[in-house]
């Protein structure tokens, strides 16, 4: 077999082939033996005819595809391997000739991871922003212990309060009559909580246990149940208990509950320090952050589609599975947001190019930088994500295959580039006050959730975690899938490429 490779653009090459006669003759014998069987011939069982006879009736072109398709795999398989070629989509076929006797002649054409143009990466400039840590903030984390540490006390002496979590039964009315999911018994409320209709909980607050009591409300024009929108209701409630939340003093018993320390001080000096470190690391990530975006948008490649779209299919899939954690399913997104599939895959795009141009630029530096990361630098990795995971390095180490390993080393090689641009970048300090944070785009779902029918709503969100706000970084702490969420550097050989237009021939049927 032989081969030609001629370069069609920054991301398509053509490959040329022409195999041997007698090596297509052989695959043409193969292809009668494979589908004999399937094919009716008068006076013969099925597979029981002989090939020349099978061929005058039908044409010898009846194994042409099965022919082809054998050779094929084998003979761009090693094209692309000898030609260094990294495939990224499908090739397109283009025969140019084909039967028995004759060479077979055929190229196809195929995009390729494109070339880059990388800018001078190697004089960036950055700010590291370290922002004071405040008393505000000590505080805030102080207080997250504070909740774990706080219970709940019965309360008989006085009137519900703001904060109190109250028990009651409650039968809602409009125009008298009682209508769904507007009954309750024994239902648990934090008075200020905003849980229940505006102006709801304002009315049980000064109840006493044992009291009974018609509340007043409008529900909102905009609620979600349209037969109650914008309608006058009257709930009579009845009040079973009152609880309320006994903190803990802030003194060093606190501190030996909540902690290793036996001082408040020592307590409180470990949340400044570890709020400290975490602003460190934040900051070194978003500095990491800033010269890889520099960098790429420094750099110039035309990027093919079918590599936009693989990333674009990841992130999605990557966005329902957040949904699935959070007890939203993606159907219930599309029909509260008024969004079409093709819509989010469009408001994705911009962001999956950029994902995509950014492996591109980091594999190109460390392609111009001859970066091959030694075991060392890719044990360091593993390790890293083991801990991070929670387990043995040794034993996680075992688990992995070669992909997973190769994975890692992509990692190690994507950390050298970026300690490269910080080597090399003028990076000045600046310590003052943090910049407010930008919308995090989990708020969206959490509007789905609130739009959600009241039943489905509280599944949602009875299944719902706390919501966090993880520092920011390039790539999560995972362990690697079988599929990962960054570009593919080559595709497997397609079986069967696509082919351009071309006449079909008439195929015999079964029958």
């Amino acid at each position: 077999m032989d081969f030609t490779t001629e370069k069609l653009s920054g991301n398509k090459v053509k490959l040329s082939f022409t195999v041997p006669a007698e090596d297509f003759d052989a695959a043409m014998q193969k292809a009668y033996l494979k589908t004999r069987g399937r094919i009716n011939v008068p006076g013969f069982r099925k597979g029981k005819a002989p090939r020349k006879l099978i061929e005058s009736m039908y044409g010898e072109g009846i194994f042409y595809d099965e022919a082809f398709d054998a050779i094929f795999p084998d003979v761009y398989q090693e094209a692309i391997t000898k030609g260094d070629i990294h495939p990224v989509d499908k090739p397109e076929l283009d025969l140019q000739q084909i039967g028995a006797g004759q060479e077979l002649k055929f190229s196809v054409e195929v995009f390729v991871l494109p070339d880059v143009t990388l800018g001078d990466y190697k004089k960036l400039k950055a700010t590291k922003h370290l922002h004071p840590i405040t008393q505000e903030e000590i505080d805030h984390r102080i207080s997250h212990d504070v909740d774990k540490a706080t219970t709940q006390q019965d309360v008989t002496d006085r009137a519900a309060q703001a904060e109190d979590t109250v028990t009651i039964d409650y039968l809602g009315r409009v125009d008298g009559v009682a209508f769904d999911g507007g009954t309750a018994q024994g239902q648990k409320l934090e008075l200020g909580s905003n849980t229940f209709i505006p102006g709801f909980e304002d009315q049980v607050i000064g109840m006493e246990v044992g009291q009974e009591k018609d509340i007043n409300v409008t529900f909102p024009a905009e609620y979600h149940a349209e037969n109650l929108a914008g309608k006058e209701a009257v709930f009579t409630v009845k009040l079973h208990g009152i609880t309320s939340k006994l903190k803990p003093e802030l003194d060093d018993e606190f501190a030996a509950d909540v902690s290793a320390f036996t001082t408040f001080k020592e307590y409180k000096d470990s949340i400044e320090k570890e709020l400290t470190e975490l602003r460190d690391k934040n900051a070194q990530t978003a500095l990491e952050n800033d010269l890889i975006r520099q960098a790429t948008d420094q750099a110039d490649c035309d990027i093919p589609d079918a590599m936009i779209n693989d990333e674009i299919d990841a992130q999605l899939r990557n966005m329902k599975m957040r949904m699935a954690y959070q007890g939203i399913s993606f159907e219930d997104y599309i029909r509260y947001t008024g969004q079409t599939e093709d819509q989010i895959r469009d408001m994705i795009r911009p962001d999956a190019q950029n994902s995509v141009k950014t492996q591109l630029v980091i594999d190109a530096i460390g392609k111009a930088e001859k970066i091959e990361p030694s075991q060392e630098d890719i044990d360091a990795q593993i390790d890293r994500h083991a801990e991070e995971m929670g387990r043995k390095p040794e034993e996680y180490r075992k688990t992995l295959n070669e992909r997973q390993l190769g994975y890692y080393k992509d990692l190690a090689a994507s950390r050298q580039v970026v300690d490269i641009l910080e080597k090399n970048a003028d990076i000045s300090l600046h310590e003052g006050p943090e910049e407010e944070d930008a919308i995090d785009p989990a708020q969206v779902l959490d509007e789905v959730v609130k739009a959600l029918p009241e039943d489905e709503a509280e599944e949602a969100q009875a299944e719902e975690k706390p919501a966090k706000k993880p520092a920011p970084k390039k790539k999560a702490a995972k362990e690697p899938s079988a599929e990962e969420d960054k570009p593919k550097k080559a595709a497997k050989p397609a079986a069967k490429p696509k082919k351009k237009d071309e006449p079909k021939e008439e195929k015999p049927t079964d029958e």
